[in-house]
């Protein structure tokens, strides 16, 4: 079943215990970014805090998400990095990095997706430059999700961490 409009806004405002995002790309393309990402290369920055509703979510709710990246940060990563993963782990976003640089991915081939309540997952469909193609309601078991989960925490370090070095 594909997820989208309100169904998929509904995943987030009626999850129990948490909800988690495996990001495996280099770049997302998302139309309601374009504007930011643009002024962002031509040298604009995002500083902070600021509050939205996601924030706000985060500060109440278990979120957390691993990205998956390689040196050197894309311009999207490092807009990521500035726009969203400096402001949204201070308010409580589980944000971590899992550097795959140097050492082999422990992940590899697995795509992105969110799980909800390790009960629910959506599998997340991109082109390969990024621009999303559709999410995918899983039907099968979530226990391979469980662990990919699982590993991807256990190999990375906090955002945070991760920028201070």
């Amino acid at each position: 079943m594909l997820l989208d409009g309100e169904d998929w806004a509904s995943k987030f405002r009626t999850f129990q215990t948490e909800a988690w995002r495996l990001e495996t790309l280099p770049q997302y393309l998302v139309p309601q970014e374009a504007d930011e990402f643009a002024a962002f290369k031509a040298g604009a920055r995002f500083p902070g805090p600021y509050e939205d509703s996601w924030t706000e979510m985060v500060r109440t709710s278990k979120v957390g998400r691993v990205h998956v990246l390689t040196q050197p940060l894309s311009d999207y990563l490092r807009f990521e990095f500035e726009r969203y993963y400096q402001h949204q782990a201070p308010a409580g976003e589980d944000i971590r990095i899992l550097d795959v640089t140097d050492r082999p991915n422990p992940l590899p081939d697995v795509q992105d997706f969110w799980m909800f309540d390790r009960s629910a997952v959506v599998l997340m469909h991109y082109q390969p430059d990024g621009k999303q193609i559709s999410r995918e309601v899983y039907e099968g078991d979530t226990a391979l999700f469980i662990e990919y989960q699982r590993i991807a925490v256990a190999a990375s370090v906090p955002f945070l961490e991760y920028v201070a070095r």
